[in-house]
């Protein structure tokens, strides 16, 4: 929403501790809001001339430090300055609720007309961000809400990645990769988790209805990356035929390779999801990993800027907007990383594609 954002999906996704209804198909909102693409958050000339002649400000009030972040941060400062808005304060709580406090108080001094943020947690948020909301600050948010806070009145926008879209990519992807047939197993975040488990799920749905010819003969939750090599290893016990493996984000992936290479099972594909380094570096050469599927991350930081511009000039801006993502091979891991993160892939990667 791992490594690429430490706590794993946690840095943008786990966050969000709200059991959804689940709609077949496509991503939902906290409330079950219906998505809109980032692609349809536009400008017209006349509205950004009325945004620059308006001196606006902006702060970034984010939860943690990661490749991730950056590259929000790098999609929302290149829009902010095409907008003329100046950006004047940015903070990182370090997933402390209490620092998030602090934060936001801070941030109000310096009198910012937008705040950027991903509320760490929706209880301890509504308080937090309660003082930014009497402020007439316009507040556009990152994947989660606070709690009872009302779009339209106290924030302008949810902005996330389009969850159900990187489920059927991964299962996609996993198929190609085995010739659409044979057995897998399904390793799902096991905690009740907004992000995750819309990607989880989308990704066993559309394989039970796309690919009659793959079975997932193994399903296994995991709460702690820590324990996914131990997880590996038992489930490739009852499983030593395995075709392939999905594993809900790419943390505890680089535990159930770590399980495979143990096994010296060099057949069973993995696909995961989030950017990262050792999952890429096997990937590229040649190793279990055949995809990553990543969100654009840029993309989410263009959006959430070009949101805070709807909220300045009181233009509706619809509830739930998502990013789109990418499926990362071999053959684009390059592009990839520029397209997802607007930075180059690690030189180890780099390196290994030579």
């Amino acid at each position: 929403m791992m490594t690429r954002r430490t706590v794993g999906a946690l840095a943008m996704s786990a966050v969000l501790a709200i059991a959804l209804p689940a709609f077949a198909g496509e991503t939902v909102g906290p409330g079950g809001e219906k998505a809109t693409p980032t692609s349809e958050l536009t400008l017209t000339d006349a509205e950004t001339s009325k945004l620059k002649d308006g001196k606006y400000t902006a702060a970034l009030l984010w939860h943690t430090s990661s490749d991730f972040v950056n590259a929000v941060t790098a999609g929302a400062k290149d829009e902010f300055a095409r907008l003329g808005i100046s950006v004047v304060a940015q903070t990182d709580a370090g997933f402390d609720a209490a620092k998030q406090k602090s934060d936001v108080e801070t941030i109000l001094a310096k009198k910012p007309s937008a705040i950027l943020a991903l509320p760490l947690d929706p209880v301890t948020a509504a308080e937090a961000f309660k003082p930014a909301v009497a402020s007439g600050v316009k507040i556009v948010l990152l994947s989660n809400k606070p709690k009872d806070f009302v779009q339209g009145k106290d924030y302008v926008t949810i902005v996330t990645d389009d969850l159900f879209q990187m489920g059927k990519h991964a299962a996609d992807a996993l198929a190609a990769s085995i010739g659409n047939k044979g057995k897998i197993a399904w390793i799902y975040h096991d905690a009740q988790y907004y992000v995750t488990n819309q990607r989880d799920n989308a990704f066993k749905a559309t394989i039970e209805s796309d690919y009659p010819d793959i079975k997932i003969v193994a399903q296994q939750g995991i709460a702690d990356p820590a324990r996914a090599e131990e997880i590996g290893n038992a489930l490739l016990l009852k499983n030593p035929d395995l075709d392939g493996i999905y594993v809900t984000w790419s943390e505890p992936a680089e535990g159930v390779l770590a399980a495979l290479r143990s096994a010296g099972n060099k057949k069973t594909k993995i696909v995961t999801l989030d950017l990262s380094e050792p999952i890429a570096l096997d990937m590229v050469k040649g190793g279990n990993v055949t995809a990553i599927v990543a969100d654009k991350a840029y993309e989410l930081g263009r959006a959430m800027a070009t949101a805070a511009g709807y909220g300045l000039l009181s233009k509706p801006a619809p509830a739930f907007v998502v990013a789109p993502v990418l499926t990362v091979t071999k053959a684009n891991v390059a592009e990839g990383w520029q397209e997802s993160l607007h930075r180059d892939a690690p030189k180890s990667v780099v390196d290994a594609l030579k």
